[in-house]
């Protein structure tokens, strides 16, 4: 018997059987096939099942009815029979009289036998009746038309498993390198179950060809059934040709990128091992430089005259400059809103400039008035070394805040690099220029800081806007600084963050991506200098949607004698949340945060203040819009009764 897709002489096109080989036994039965029929297949049964209910034999009113299939104990297999009814499927969208609904479960017959075959029972059975009549009642098309207007007919489906057969040789016929049955992934003794058969070709085929066989070919399997023994012999044909190495890598579909610059970051070359692996990795990599679209990877369908298989990246090029809006709104912080224009692609090797503009303080109870943010940023991507960016930045802030009223000029230049998938790293200098009044006194500082970071990230996403599902975030970063003002001082800021998250599906509580556990925590410590010896700007601050919702922004730790804040040396916060997927691109989370500012440089020394709360999100294709409502549970002195936070993305 074969397994596939390939018709023989005597089957219906397009469709799998399985030929029984032993003497005397030739009759053909329906092959194992996928759990759920193809779209084609339901459209083509659909119109058929309409086109009996408008014939003259079928031309009664449309029947009602209900489906009954009786639970087998296996909750898969009860799941791939309710898939393949067409019974089912056609109950409501295709409404049947007597002839058509007794041909509706006739085909039906055939279409569970498959999806019994699939799951490795082969010698099960199926019976049908409507209103307890067997299907081969030459009556009952006029039983079923006798039923009074308005009530269902009872279609009851029982399905007998019968025995489940097993694998018993797996061989392959043809030329293989030695090792190749292994990575069929198949076991003698492992139940025949259709699924995995029809997936072990694509196995061996993407190992054959990981290892170099580029031209590699796995014919459908072909299985001999063994009835008395209730077991399936399988051989898989294989021809894999031979290995053969990457030949010209051509590159298309380039026009303000600079060819030279793309080659210089390829990870594939030419003369290497043909790799798939390899290849898609490539390919990922070009992808995100950020200038391109879209990038494709495919290979020639044959060998240049030196044996060897040529490459070509297929690459659709952004828009050069391109122009975003942001806004956000917190009770605490008010509104703000801003634009960004972007060149991607400034001298031809995806350097990017980004102009940003934005207005801040439009309301809020933690502001005094209206404020700015403008941003020039220059980045320049595999600077002295692949994987190794150039981020240069010059700033200006003005904002008029509880704690304090600023007003800076800040520049920065630092040196970014990916150390691997996860891990990364960043080092540079940073000069600030400031007018800080607090309480009514009006300082200056000028201040040198040297920051090192250093990230892991393991939740696997394409866009950092996404819900993370898995994985998890930790971010460690180290500033020593030196403060040129009337208390000339030189400290270091630590601080270390992390998140992680914990999809239930992975214990069996939901489906996958839809229940979502999220924890985030965050400690640091200003080492050297003591509370009024740091500029405010270098203080600790908690309270607001970085750290404990439900407070106002930067009102938890120490305060003056009118209850605005001071700023700590210390900080500590936490966060649980869990995120529920309701319907569509609806969700709603709810939370419990808490935090403590202290005036010592070791953390948790400060009054701990809990917030919690709930929100609601709606997922778009950019990321998911996030609206929550926090409440203090012991406010300090002149706090606000709630906080609400709209913004996008994740608060963390």
């Amino acid at each position: 018997m074969t397994i596939g897709d390939e018709p023989r002489r005597g089957d219906s096109p397009g469709r799998r059987t399985i030929r029984r080989t032993q003497p005397g036994r030739g009759r053909v039965i329906p092959a194992i096939m996928p759990r759920h029929l193809s779209r084609s297949v339901l459209c083509a049964v659909a119109g058929f099942a309409t086109f009996l209910a408008a014939s003259p034999a079928g031309a009664a009113d449309p029947q009602p009815y209900t489906v009954a299939i009786a639970p087998t104990g296996d909750s898969a297999l009860d799941a791939a029979l309710s898939g393949s009814s067409q019974l089912k499927a056609l109950r409501t969208v295709a409404p049947a009289g007597p002839f058509a609904l007794v041909g509706r479960a006739q085909g039906d017959i055939a279409r569970l036998r498959t999806a019994l075959r699939s799951f490795g029972f082969y010698q099960g059975s199926v019976a049908i009746t409507v209103n307890g009549h067997a299907l081969d009642d030459p009556s009952l098309p006029d039983i079923i038309a006798a039923i009074p207007k308005g009530q269902n007919a009872l279609v009851a489906i029982t399905v007998g498993k019968g025995a489940l057969f097993h694998l018993r040789r797996i061989t392959l016929t043809g030329p293989a390198p030695p090792g190749a049955v292994a990575e069929l992934g198949l076991r003698t003794g492992a139940p025949a179950i259709a699924a995995d058969v029809l997936a072990a070709q694509s196995r061996l085929l993407a190992a054959l060809r990981e290892q170099g066989y580029a031209l590699a070919r796995v014919d459908p399997p072909v299985a001999t059934e063994d009835r008395a023994a209730r077991v399936l012999d399988v051989d898989f044909n294989v021809d894999a040709g031979k290995r053969v190495d990457l030949g010209r890598i051509s590159l298309l579909g380039l026009g303000g990128v600079d060819e030279d610059f793309v080659r210089g970051r390829l990870l594939v070359h030419t003369g290497e091992r043909f790799a798939p692996s390899k290849i898609e990795a490539a390919r990922q990599d070009l992808a995100a430089i950020g200038v391109f679209s879209g990038v494709q990877a495919r290979t020639a369908a044959q060998l240049d005259d030196e044996g060897r298989i040529p490459l070509i990246f297929d690459m659709q090029e952004r828009k050069r400059h391109a122009v975003s809006l942001n806004a956000a709104y917190s009770t605490d912080l008010g509104g703000s809103a801003g634009v960004t224009w972007s060149d991607r692609n400034l001298f031809g090797a995806a350097e990017q400039l980004n102009l940003a503009a934005s207005l801040t303080g439009l309301g809020g109870t933690a502001v005094n008035g209206l404020g700015y943010d403008l941003k020039a940023q220059f980045l320049k991507p595999d600077f002295l070394a692949r994987n190794q960016n150039l981020d240069a930045t010059l700033e200006g802030v003005k904002e008029h805040l509880d704690a304090y009223d600023q007003t800076a000029v800040i520049a920065s230049v630092a040196l970014e690099r990916r150390f691997s998938k996860r891990w990364s790293g960043s080092a540079g200098i940073t000069g600030e220029q400031e007018e800080i009044t607090q309480e009514g006194v009006t300082n200056h500082y000028t201040l040198l800081g040297l920051p090192v970071a250093a990230r892991y990230d393991s939740t696997d996403l394409a866009n950092p806007l996404d819900d993370p599902t898995h994985g998890v975030r930790l971010a460690a970063t180290v500033t020593p600084t030196l403060s040129f003002d009337h208390r000339q001082a030189t400290f270091a800021v630590l601080q270390g963050n992390g998140s992680t998250y914990l999809d239930l599906a992975t214990v069996g509580l939901a489906r996958p991506g839809r229940s979502v556990i999220a924890v985030r925590g965050l400690i640091g410590s200003a080492q050297g200098a003591t509370t009024f010896e740091l500029p405010p700007d270098q203080r600790f601050y908690a309270g607001g949607s970085a750290t404990v919702r439900g407070y106002k922004y930067q009102s938890i730790g120490p305060l003056f004698p009118d209850h605005n804040p001071v700023g700590g040396t210390s900080i500590a916060a936490g966060t649980v949340e869990f995120r529920q997927r309701v319907w569509g691109d609806f969700g709603a989370v709810a939370f419990v945060d808490a935090g403590t500012v202290g005036s010592e440089s070791t953390p948790f020394t400060g009054t701990t203040r809990i917030g919690a709360g709930a929100g609601v999100r709606y997922y778009t294709p950019v990321g998911p819009v996030r609206l929550d409502v926090a409440v203090p549970v012991n406010k300090p002195p002149g706090g606000d009764s709630f906080e609400l936070y709209i913004g996008l993305g994740q608060a963390f």
